[in-house]
């Protein structure tokens, strides 16, 4: 990437020019943490898939053949003429779902392009084509939603095999000789994990005003997001494995925790029939590892994961699950079902001690995008609160993408040993998708100071019907003072300018490490940009150590990494944080590849954050440092130093025993001019 100028290094937001000569000490340990940085590839990019309305090939399409279907019946059992239905202009089958959440989405567009057309003669017909859904449910789905037109129940996927219906969403449109004239999808306004305010490409609309004048559409086949469907005639593969036996295990480890009734997830996969209405769609997300949803890079062969909340399905598992959807689907014997799980009824960390609610309901309307929403909470506990354990509740989950709340402060952070923002101080508590709660080991908890003020950040996504929310925080205390506190920081950026259209964009971020610390959990923060992200470790002789690397980032999924053993990382070295970002119309979340973009709080604007949870070794719980300034700081700089840097053990640092990128500052720190800096000089040192 070509320099425009001498380069700046940027800490926490703060850009330094490195031709500035230091004047103590820690400004140099400051500057010189940030030299250029090695290179690192950004993610590589999988295969292509139609996450967004894309423009197909119409003849391979099959646009232009005659539609077969001579007749419809529809949920009251009434057979329809389709020949009749089509004579005063066309046919518009539209496939749908009562459980897939891009068909809600669509929806509404939906009923208003049927009210529109259907006086103009052309007959909307939908069509229930998922397995799962029944009759009953998709009629109150079309009374919700005021969806006009025919309504099909099609759970075998008849029809939609007659058509060649792939998604949930796909419209067909036939004129008055059932000809194809258009199929794909209704607009551009939804793809899967992706949302515009409104339509830019109003595919569906446009074919059928061209259809209206006599003339052949401008985009005559797209492809159409949505919930895949499995149409193929039924699988005849053999295999060895059954439901009873492995299949149900695999579904039980890795799904029914989101995908059961009551669950947080659109649909429940907890009975081999309703993992059949759904294959296709599990076929093609473990295909491309959306799911379940877990990012992190593997360990090397033969290392056990690191990760106490690792999702990744194993690959024996993953080629079991497909090689069972791919066969026959055998059930097998019921005697070797495995015991089915429980769930709580409400709270997964037990009945809370406190619960905080939304001061307010939050109205969510229906279609489009949402701006961020900042709510304060003022809480009246008259002493501090030890929180071992915290989940976060929306009452609306299905159109919640993200919530983060932070005690309000600008106080110290421990780690950094200066005062930060809110995004460097880090979360208190959050909720994503299948993550929205932590229990702390015991003798460790997070201190919520009296009187605290509550700062919720809550990210909505409409679904196709307007609701409110009222998310809620419920916290357990601790019934004595841990033995340690947990902490929160985040290591940012806030000067990224991330150019128009380009493809791999790197920005970084450093933390110099003042105080040994044992760190819990990572989470890397980016918005619909973000590519890839990487922490490493950099200790006192310039050696990295990658602590987390998520090759593939995906902002619909705010994953938090949660270590099985805390990581202790020494005085005197550094974490760095490397995320790449993907500003060009190849990245099909961009809200607008033609415009450069910077940090700011709402989801077309970027963020790099990269929050850590960690507890500090030397410092009681609820003790304040006072940040590297107080005396109890100093003292912890100067020990911490001391034990990274005295190698010969005799009480003070040699110029020799600096790594080569403190060296610089030895001279003005060594007051005595002795050639050493002891203990004594290491604390009065300006910081």
């Amino acid at each position: 990437m070509a320099e425009t100028g001498p380069r700046r290094w940027v800490y926490h937001g703060v850009s330094i020019d490195p031709r500035e000569p230091p004047m103590r000490f820690v400004f140099v340990l400051l500057a010189v943490l940030l030299t250029v940085l090695v290179a690192w590839p950004g993610a590589q990019a999988g295969p292509e898939t139609d996450r967004v309305a894309r423009v197909r090939d119409a003849s391979a399409a099959g646009v232009g053949r005659l539609i077969e279907v001579t007749t419809v019946t529809d949920v009251d059992g009434t057979k329809h003429d389709v020949r009749a239905l089509a004579e005063k202009g066309g046919v518009v089958f539209v496939m749908t779902s009562t459980t897939c959440p891009l068909s809600r989405k669509y929806a509404p567009a939906i009923g208003r392009l049927a009210t529109l057309w259907q006086p103009l003669g052309y007959r909307f017909v939908l069509v229930d084509v998922q397995g799962g859904d029944t009759a009953e449910a998709f009629r109150d789905f079309a009374e919700a939603y005021e969806l006009k037109g025919l309504l099909v129940h099609d759970p075998k996927r008849v029809l939609a095999s007659a058509l060649g219906a792939s998604t949930t969403t796909e419209a067909f449109v036939l004129d008055k000789g059932r000809t194809l004239v258009y199929r794909g999808a209704v607009d551009d306004q939804y793809g899967i994990g992706t949302a515009k305010d409104a339509p830019t490409r109003r595919f569906l609309h446009d074919a059928l005003e061209a259809l209206h004048q006599g003339k052949a559409p401008a985009v005559r086949a797209t492809s159409s997001p949505g919930c895949a469907l499995e149409v193929a005639a039924t699988p005849k593969r053999e295999t060895t494995a059954t439901w009873h036996g492995s299949v149900s295990r695999i579904v039980q480890r890795h799904c029914v925790e989101c995908h059961r009734e009551g669950g947080i997830a659109p649909f429940a996969l907890e009975t081999p029939a309703q993992v059949e209405a759904q294959a296709g769609m599990i076929q093609w997300v473990v295909e491309e590892g959306v799911m379940p949803p877990w990012f992190a890079a593997a360990p090397a062969d033969g290392e056990a994961t690191p990760w106490a909340n690792d999702r990744r399905m194993p690959n024996a598992e993953k080629r079991t699950l497909l090689e069972w959807l791919g066969s026959k689907r055998p059930v097998g014997d019921p005697k070797d079902a495995p015991v089915a799980p429980t769930w709580p009824a409400t709270w997964s960390i037990g009945t809370p001690d406190a619960i905080i609610p939304l001061p307010r309901d939050v109205k969510v309307k229906a279609e489009g995008t949402m701006p961020y929403v900042n709510l304060r909470v003022k809480t009246d506990f008259p002493e501090d609160r030890w929180v071992r354990a915290w989940e976060v509740i929306p009452s609306a989950r299905d159109v919640v993408h993200h919530v983060l709340v932070f005690v309000e402060s600008r106080g110290a952070n421990l780690l950094a040993g200066r005062r930060t923002s809110r995004e460097e101080q880090g979360f208190f508590a959050a909720f994503v998708p299948g993550n929205g709660s932590a229990v702390y080991p015991d003798g460790f908890a997070k201190r919520l100071p009296k009187g605290a003020t509550l700062y919720f950040q809550l990210h909505y996504t409409p679904n196709g019907k307007a609701t409110v929310d009222r998310t809620r925080l419920g916290l357990r205390f601790a019934s004595e003072v841990p033995e340690r506190e947990v902490r929160t920081i985040g290591i940012a950026n806030v000067r990224i300018r991330i150019p128009a259209g380009a493809p791999a964009h790197e920005e970084r971020a450093t933390l110099p490490v003042l105080f040994d610390a044992g760190v819990m959990a990572f989470m890397p923060h980016m918005h619909y940009r973000g590519k890839a992200f990487r922490y490493e470790l950099v200790d006192g002789e310039d050696q990295r150590t990658t602590l987390l690397d998520v090759p593939r980032y995906d902002f619909n999924w705010q994953l938090a990494y949660r270590l099985k053993e805390p990581l202790e990382i020494p005085a005197g070295s550094r974490i760095d944080v490397r995320a790449v970002y993907d500003n060009s119309k190849g990245n099909p979340a961009n809200p607008d590849p033609t415009k450069p973009v910077r940090w700011g709080l709402q989801s077309e604007d970027e963020m790099l954050i990269g929050y850590i949870e960690y507890y500090l070794k030397d410092v009681a719980p609820g003790q304040d440092v006072g940040g590297v300034g107080g005396k109890l700081g100093r003292r912890l700089f100067a020990d911490g130093l001391l034990r990274r840097l005295d190698k010969d053990k005799d009480g003070r640092i040699s110029k020799a025993e600096c790594p080569r990128w403190l060296r610089q500052g030895f001279r003005e720190t060594d007051t005595n001019q002795d050639g050493y800096v002891d203990r004594a000089e290491l604390m009065k040192v300006e910081r």
